[in-house]
This record gives structure tokens, sequence and C-alpha cells, in this order.
């Protein structure tokens, strides 16, 4: 197997996710990433993350999620960012998470958060940030459900979450 090609489960013909990062190869595949319409609400568009990530060099990691060759979504995590810009507070996390409408319950948001969960713990990490729309309709059950617990702040009119990641068996 090649590094392009899908990792599958030897005894079935599941496919194992994987990230990109974003180049100008699969540039037009991120863009095209679209959440549900009664989603767009609570999730900035893959065009804006881009732009975003461009201007925080070094704190953004882009990454396109790929099932076999098809793009199913889109993540951008943070990292060693200064919280309250004062330095009292260092946190990495997930920034955004896009998964195409067509995809959507087949898995791929608990895989990426997960693998930005890993590569925090790799950087030496040992706290995830999220922060979501509150509301019935935003996905609060969703991280709760992956281990994340309010900490009683909001950031942009969204409930923070953080999960531990030091004891975690997630993953």
């Amino acid at each position: 197997m090649t590094s392009s090609d899908a990792a599958v489960d030897a005894g079935s013909a599941v496919s194992v996710p994987r990230l990109e990062e974003i180049t100008a190869g699969n540039l037009d595949a991120a863009l095209g990433i679209r959440v549900r319409p009664d989603q767009e609400h609570a999730v900035a568009p893959v065009v804006k993350s881009l732009a975003e990530a461009y201007v925080h060099p070094g704190v953004a990691w882009p990454r396109l999620i790929v099932d076999r060759d098809r793009p199913v979504g889109f993540l951008m995590a943070f990292f060693d960012i200064d919280w309250h810009l004062d330095g009292s507070t260092i946190r990495s996390g997930l920034w955004r998470l896009n998964i195409d409408a067509g995809a959507q319950g087949r898995g791929y948001g608990r895989f990426a958060v997960e693998a930005v969960a890993a590569e925090i713990r790799r950087r030496g990490g040992t706290r995830m940030y999220v922060t979501w729309h509150p509301g019935p309709d935003g996905p609060e059950g969703f991280y709760l459900g992956l281990g994340f617990r309010t900490n009683g702040e909001t950031s942009g009119g969204q409930t923070v979450g953080v999960r531990e990641l030091v004891g975690d068996t997630a993953g």
C-alpha cells in the first residue's frame, strides 16, 4: 500500500480515514466541503477557515479528512494560542470541524476529534479545547459524548469545552 492509499481493514471493506495537508492539489476538494444547510449558522465555511489559517501561521493546522480518495470533511486545530491575549493561558484544541452533509453520521467527526487529540498529545499537550454553538441545534451532545466538559466559559458567544488528555484512553 502506498502512502496515498487509504488503509483498509484486512477483514472487511471498511476504510480508515486519513488527514491530508491542504495543498494546491486538494484545495478545491477542501473548498467543496459543505455542511447541511441547517448547520451553516453554527460553523464557518472552509474558505473562512483557510483565510484564518493564512493569517495565523504556526498556530492554525488545517486538514482535509479523506476516506479512500473521497473528501468527507475538514478540520482546523490550533496549537499553543494565547487564549486571553495576556500570556496567562496557553491552549490547544479543535478550532473548526466541517463534515460534509453527505458524509455525516459515519464516524468522521469522531475520527477528526481523536486525530486532533493525538496531535496535541504528540506535541506534549495535556488538554484539548473546543468551542461550539449553544442550543438544541448545536453539537454539544457530540462533544460531551467524546469526553469534553463545559468549563463555564464562553468565547465569541460559543460554549467552551475541555477534555483532559492525560490518562485519556480514547482514540
